[in-house]
C-alpha cells in the first residue's frame, strides 16, 4: 500500500503540469455540484430562501432561463479569449524567449484553474437550465440554484480580472526568470538537504563488474520513485546505479541501470515503473534544466533579431546564484537508508554544467564588453565561494581563462575595470 502511494504520487506530479489538469477536475465539481442542486431542490430549498429573502428568487421561468442563457453566453466567450491569451503568451515566449519555457507556462496552475472556474460554471449553469420550467409555478423554480448560477458568473468576472493581470505578469521576461530561478533554488535546496540527511560513512561499492540492463522505452528521464527503489532495493537485497543524469533523453536499449545482483524480467518491470518519462522540461522535477533555461534566454537576447543585452545581463545574474548553489553539492547522489547506501543516481558534474553555459555564453556573447565584464565577474564571484570540491574552483578557473581567449579583442577594453 505504502509503494502504490509513492507511485499514485510520482505519477500526480506528472500529469498535474497538463494544462487540463484542473480544468477537468473543476468541471467535474461543477457537474457533480449541479446534480447536488437538483436533489437539494426536490427537499423545498428554494421554498426556504423564497420565505427568507424573496427578493433574491427569480419568479418567472422565462427570466430565469434568459438571464442563465446570457451567462452561458458571456462565459464561453470569456473562455475563449482567455484560451487565446494563454496560446499569446506560449508564443511570445517559444519566438522571444525560447521553447523550452512552454512546458513551465503551461504547468501554471493559475492559468488552469481560473479556466476551470470559467468551465465548471458553464456546465453547472447548463444542468441547472435542465431543471427550469417555464410555465411551472415560483416555487418549482430552482431558484435557489439560478441565484447561485448568478453568483458564479460574478465570480468568473472577478476570476478574469485577475487572469488579466496575472497574464501580463507573467509574460514580462523578469518574471520568467525569477520563475525559474525560484523553481531552481528551492529543487536544489531539496536536494542539499536529502544529502545532508542521507550522509553516511559507507562508500558506494564499485559498479564494474555490476550486472547491466537497458532502458525499456525512450524519453526524458524526468524523475523517480526514491521511496519505491529503497523498498525495492531492500526486498531484492540488491544495490542500484542509474548511470544517466535526470533530464537526459534516454534512447531505447540505452544502457541505463546496473545492479549488484540479477534482476530477472518481472523485477525489472517493478523497478521501471517508478521511472518517470517525459517529452516535456520541467524545472521544479530536475534544477539543472534552469542553467539551460536560463542560457538559452540568455543567448537568445544576444541574437541579432532581438540584440536585448539587458536580458543577457539579468539571466547571468540568475545563472550566478544558482551556480553559487550547486557548488555546495557534491558530484554525486547516494541514497542512504539505516546507514546503508542502496543505490546511486549519476548526475551531470559541475564541471560539465559549468562548461555547458559558459560555452553558449563564450560563442554568442564574446563581441559585447558589458556581457563579457559580466561574465567575468559571476565567474570571480563563483571562484570566492565555498566549494563543496576543489576540481569546482579548477574548472572555474578555466572557464576564466577560455572566456579571456575567447574574447581577447576586446580584453584590452575591460582591464580598467577587471
Amino acid at each position: 500500500m505504502k509503494k502504490l502511494f509513492y507511485k499514485i504520487v510520482s505519477y500526480f506530479n506528472v500529469i498535474k503540469s497538463n494544462i487540463a489538469f484542473y480544468p477537468t477536475i473543476l468541471s467535474f465539481f461543477g457537474f457533480g455540484f449541479s446534480l447536488l442542486m437538483i436533489i437539494l431542490e426536490e427537499y423545498g430549498i428554494s421554498k426556504y430562501l423564497l420565505d427568507v429573502a424573496p427578493i433574491l428568487v427569480v419568479e418567472n421561468g422565462d427570466t430565469a432561463l434568459s438571464v442563465l442563457s446570457v451567462c452561458v453566453g458571456g462565459l464561453i466567450s470569456m473562455m475563449v479569449f482567455s484560451f487565446s491569451m494563454v496560446m499569446l503568451l506560449l508564443s511570445q515566449a517559444s519566438n522571444n524567449y525560447s521553447p523550452r519555457l512552454l512546458p513551465g507556462l503551461i504547468s501554471d496552475k493559475r492559468h488552469q484553474i481560473i479556466l476551470g472556474i470559467y468551465l465548471s460554471t458553464i456546465l453547472y449553469i447548463i444542468f441547472t437550465m435542465f431543471s427550469i420550467q417555464p410555465t411551472g409555478e415560483k416555487y418549482t423554480l430552482p431558484g435557489f440554484s439560478v441565484l447561485l448560477g448568478i453568483v458564479f458568473t460574478v465570480l468568473c468576472l472577478c476570476s478574469f480580472i485577475y487572469f488579466i493581470h496575472n497574464i501580463s505578469n507573467s509574460i514580462q521576461i523578469s518574471n520568467i526568470l525569477d520563475t525559474i530561478y525560484e523553481n531552481a533554488r528551492f529543487r536544489i535546496n531539496h536536494v542539499l538537504q536529502q544529502e545532508e540527511k542521507h550522509k553516511t560513512l559507507e562508500t558506494f561499492a564499485d559498479t564494474e563488474d555490476w550486472y547491466t540492463y537497458k532502458s525499456i522505452q525512450s524519453g526524458y528521464f524526468q524523475n523517480l520513485s526514491t521511496n519505491n527503489i529503497l523498498a525495492f532495493c531492500k526486498e531484492n537485497e540488491t544495490k542500484l546505479y542509474l548511470k544517466i543524469p535526470k533530464g537526459l533523453f534516454i534512447r531505447t536499449n540505452d544502457f541505463f541501470l546496473k545492479s549488484e545482483k540479477e534482476l530477472d524480467e518481472n523485477q525489472l518491470k517493478k523497478f521501471f515503473a517508478n521511472i518517470n518519462y517525459s517529452k516535456s522540461e520541467l524545472v521544479r522535477d530536475n534544477y539543472g534544466l534552469a542553467f539551460k533555461q536560463l542560457t538559452e534566454i540568455a543567448v537568445k537576447a544576444m541574437s541579432p533579431g532581438i540584440n536585448d543585452p539587458g536580458t543577457a545581463i539579468n539571466a547571468i545574474d540568475y545563472l550566478t546564484e544558482l551556480f553559487a548553489l550547486r557548488m555546495k553539492k557534491e558530484d554525486i547522489e547516494i541514497f542512504v537508508e539505516d546507514d546503508t547506501a542502496y543505490f546511486k543516481v549519476e548526475i551531470i558534474p559541475f564541471k560539465i554544467l559549468l562548461y555547458n553555459v559558459m560555452a553558449s555564453l563564450r560563442t554568442y556573447c564574446k563581441n559585447d564588453p558589458i556581457v563579457v565584464q559580466k561574465l567575468l565577474w559571476m565567474l570571480s564571484y563563483l571562484q570566492l565561494q565555498e566549494a563543496q570540491e576543489q576540481s569546482y574552483v579548477d574548472s572555474i578557473l578555466e572557464e576564466i581563462e577560455l572566456l579571456k581567449k575567447d574574447s581577447q579583442p576586446i580584453m584590452d577594453e575591460l582591464q580598467t575595470t577587471i
